[in-house]
Formats: structure tokens, sequence, C-alpha cells
């Protein structure tokens, strides 16, 4: 084989590893709903 067709083929392996590899997925932020109670605090008025 000649050098050009082994870069060819090396490079076409990266690319097939790179398509293929295990994408992270993003963060999911999940906001807590606010409360429209008050808050017990354990002192009285």
């Amino acid at each position: 084989m000649s050098t050009t067709v082994r870069a060819l083929l090396a490079l076409s392996l990266i690319a097939v590893v790179a398509a293929c590899a295990k994408k992270e997925a993003e963060p999911v932020y999940i906001s807590e709903p606010v409360s429209s109670e008050p808050a017990y605090t354990g002192k009285y008025k």
C-alpha cells in the first residue's frame, strides 16, 4: 500500500470513530417551584 492510501484509511477510521463516539447530554436544570406560603422559621412575632 502506498503512503497516501494508508493516510486516507487512517483518516477515515478516525472520522468513523469520532462519528460513533458517545455524545454527552446537556445538563438539564430543573427549577424548584416557588412556594406561595411563608416558611416556618421557629420564631414567634
